[in-house]
């Protein structure tokens, strides 16, 4: 698969083909599934680190802590076992429909903690997005990083090494977990309960009222940090006095372009009308047409771990949120006029202050 072709190719305006059938939800591991154990004191909670970030809460699988595009969730999941874990140290697959790891072979290595590698399944996402899903593939993957990562904090776990640099197809992304932190750690201000990593789902549209600007701002900077300099972050606000604006280093919002932004965000995100009435549209913007196929996967990576971080936060604070990850013809740089096809919209987080309720059946 080229993945450079793939981008381009979703980035234009020609439409998906007919559904194909999706296949299964998770992998044929084999063996026995087993039970994860709970942890005993000072050992890394691989339980409670999956139940707060991948397991599914309905049968079916499509309802998770983490959104997806169409509910597919294409990502799996292998964890490689060391010492310090609830688990003895080992090679396993889970299964997050049913909360269960299948063990695989032996540990490659003896380190304190858990890796997670995240590959995935193309031809879920592949089966209702056709030749635009590679994008929503690589931004999911992100956003399971990300509800990984959240996870690991809430449990306390120590620092965690993130791997989103593009450099390989399979793993696309890994986390390196090590057990409970012994002494004292630096505070994540973005640090989420364990009650919120549970509670999150993407809001219904319509996502209506513009956030507070203290908000927007504290939304730009958590997406601006966990992106680690990779993309360009703004956001297209509403109300009185609509503007595309950008988190300023004194605390206050930028203004890059005045106007309403939302319609022309609506028609590229894929047609989806509702997004003219959002609230604001935090977007994730980059990724030249001259990428390679390394920075095509880092920035992608990036964007959705970035929005997975800023979507957290955003519900916590009583804010509507929902991930938007299908752009057709969406260079934001031309439209801020710079140079075309340099900074295209990678991702967005769609925002309000109220919206039509829960989620229903099919939303993530």
């Amino acid at each position: 698969m080229d993945l450079v072709t793939a981008l381009a190719r979703a980035r234009g305006a020609e439409p998906p083909g007919p559904d194909t059938p999706a296949g299964p939800p998770v992998p044929d591991w084999p063996g026995p599934g087993r039970a994860l154990p709970p942890a005993g004191p000072g050992l890394l909670d691989l339980d409670g680190l999956l139940r707060l970030s991948l397991a599914a809460a309905d049968p079916t699988g499509r309802l998770r802590p983490t959104p997806s595009a169409g509910a597919l969730h294409p990502v799996d999941t292998t964890l490689l076992v060391g010492d310090g874990c609830s688990l003895p140290p080992g090679r396993y697959g889970y299964d997050p429909l049913r909360h269960r790891v299948h063990r695989l072979s032996p540990a490659p290595h003896a380190a304190a903690g858990a890796t997670v590698e995240l590959t995935v399944t193309p031809r879920r996402t592949l089966s209702h997005y056709g030749h635009r899903a590679w994008p929503l593939i690589l931004l999911d993957t992100g956003h399971a990083v990300a509800a990984l990562h959240l996870a690991a904090l809430a449990l306390a776990s120590g620092p965690v090494a993130l791997r989103l640099d593009g450099t390989t197809g399979g793993p696309q992304a890994s986390l390196r977990i090590p057990p409970p932190a012994t002494g004292a750690t630096p505070p994540d201000p973005d640090t989420a309960t364990a009650s919120d990593l549970l509670s999150r789902r993407s809001a219904r549209p319509p996502l209506t009222g513009t956030p507070a600007p203290k908000d927007l701002h504290d939304l730009l900077s958590v997406a601006r940090r966990a992106g680690d300099g990779h993309l360009n972050w703004c956001a297209a606000v509403g109300g009185p006095a609509p503007a595309i604006v950008e988190a300023g280093t004194d605390g206050t919002l930028r203004r890059l372009a005045a106007g309403d932004a939302r319609p022309a965000l609506a028609a590229w995100a894929a047609g989806q009308g509702w997004i003219a009435g959002a609230g604001a549209v935090l977007l994730a913007y980059g990724c030249p047409s001259d990428a390679d196929a390394r920075r095509v996967r880092r920035d992608h990576l990036h964007a959705g771990y970035a929005v997975g971080r800023a979507q957290t936060t955003a519900v916590r604070r009583g804010l509507a949120a929902r991930a938007v990850g299908s752009w057709q013809r969406a260079d934001l740089g031309a439209a801020l006029g710079g140079e075309p096809e340099r900074n295209w919209i990678v991702h967005g987080l769609a925002l309000g202050t109220e919206s039509a309720g829960p989620p229903g059946k099919g939303n993530s």
